[in-house]
């Protein structure tokens, strides 16, 4: 077969790794691809938001699956467009992409269909967003209501800081057009996890969990970032936990799907915090997620290409999904800067002394080639990712490798996966 990945980060480069394992791929494009990639793949100079190029080259090549890395071209409708010319995709289509696309959506969805989740007001209005201040408890979650690159969520500890966030989306308009409206949302206080669900014609079958380290500074402190580091599965769900994430939660999701008509093919992120209450729904994605994609499939011992064909085919049962007992664990490693702004474009060294194992995965994120030589192109540049028997043997692993990596004011974080299990 002929597959094409469309995008160009640490998720695409781990993608492609699995998929070029499955003895049906023949045949393996990614547009636009890394300079890790090109390794595997055929790069295509086609750009994730370029869906009427992505489709004429599918059509030209005759593309047995297109897979949808990032978010944004499936906000934006590529499935859609694929379909409507008899392209077989695997990503929601435009309707279903809203429980990513929109905060608002989601939460309307999550209450209409009895999910636990945050309480939540919307708002349009700034002044009368700050009088809702008063309905909530400090510290409180500013959310604006569209994608915003993933910067949308703003945590506020104070009136004051809260009142800031409410004028910069919806008076300076910080995030322009997505942040047209905002969500107040009660600031909920547990632990992360990620789960994630392979969709089949709306129907959802359990994929595995994660646990991913979004801030850019050791402890969790300092801004938001895509996320810096990762481990699966997440120790910290209980058998409690995940025997109510998986017997009341997704069921309920999968009726509100099938009674929506959101029946799509493709992946739902489910973010939760796992409160004393138990685990409410924070946020959907639609696709797979960066950085969990470089700990969940490692450790996927299923054929890959498999699972998304018998998606999009209707077919998918949860016994096609088979993961390893072992844990993952990913550290990336960042631009100096990162998530501000940064330099770009500096040599990488020390590639070739990270050893050849089928227990440790270098994935790039935001490199280029260029004469022979790999450059920094991204503010999240690579992932040492490490299988083992548990967190601790991931962690050595990693960490013993990692700093044979050398680029110019290179970061990385050193507590990933440095935490206490319950």
């Amino acid at each position: 077969m002929k597959i094409l990945v469309i995008g160009s980060g640490g998720r695409e480069h781990a993608l492609c790794r699995k998929l070029a394992e499955s003895p049906s791929v023949k045949q393996l494009y990614c547009a636009p691809g890394n300079g890790g990639t090109q390794e595997i793949a055929e790069n295509l100079p086609i750009q994730t938001d370029d869906i009427q190029g992505l489709l004429q080259f599918a059509e030209d090549q005759g593309i047995d699956l297109t897979v949808v890395g990032p978010e944004l071209p499936l906000v934006h409708g590529i499935t859609d467009a694929f379909t409507a010319r008899g392209l077989r995709i695997f990503g929601p289509n435009q309707k279903a992409a809203q429980l990513e696309g929109s905060k608002h959506f989601t939460k309307v969805f999550l209450e209409e269909h009895g999910v636990p989740t945050a309480r939540y007001h919307r708002y349009e209005d700034p002044d009368e967003a700050i009088g809702g201040l008063e309905d909530f408890r400090f510290p409180v979650v500013v959310k604006a209501d569209g994608l915003c690159a993933g910067k949308g969520v703003i945590i506020c500890p104070d009136r004051g800081a809260a009142e800031k966030a409410i004028r910069e989306i919806l008076v300076d308009r910080v995030f322009g057009e997505e942040g047209r409206s905002l969500i107040l949302e009660e600031y909920l206080v547990g632990f992360e996890a990620s789960v994630f669900c392979i969709v089949s014609k709306g129907r959802l079958n359990f994929f595995e969990s994660a646990k991913d380290y979004k801030q850019i500074g050791e402890g969790d402190s300092g801004p938001n970032t895509g996320g810096v580091g990762c481990f699966s599965p997440n120790h910290l769900l209980k058998p409690n936990h995940l025997a109510q994430i998986r017997e009341e939660i997704i069921p309920s999701i999968e009726k509100g799907l099938l009674s929506d008509g959101l029946l799509y093919d493709g992946v739902l992120f489910i973010g939760f915090m796992v409160t004393e209450e138990g685990p409410k729904v924070l946020e959907f994605n639609v696709r797979f997620g960066d950085p969990e994609t470089q700990v969940l499939l490692p450790r996927l011992k299923s054929d890959l290409l498999d699972i998304l064909w018998k998606s999009t085919e209707g077919t998918l049962k949860e016994e096609d999904i088979v993961f390893s007992n072992q844990t993952a664990l990913t550290v990336i490693l960042v631009s100096g800067g990162y998530p501000g702004s940064y330099p770009t474009g500096y040599p990488i060294f020390g590639l070739q002394e990270i050893p050849q194992s089928e227990d440790l995965y270098l994935i790039h994120s935001g490199t280029k080639a260029e004469n022979d030589q790999y450059l920094t192109a991204g503010g999240r540049v690579l992932c040492l990712t490490a299988l083992g028997a548990n967190l601790e043997e991931c962690r050595s692993t990693v960490y013993a490798n990692i700093d044979k990596i050398r680029f110019e004011n290179s970061y990385f974080r050193k507590d990933i996966g440095e935490i206490r299990l319950h």
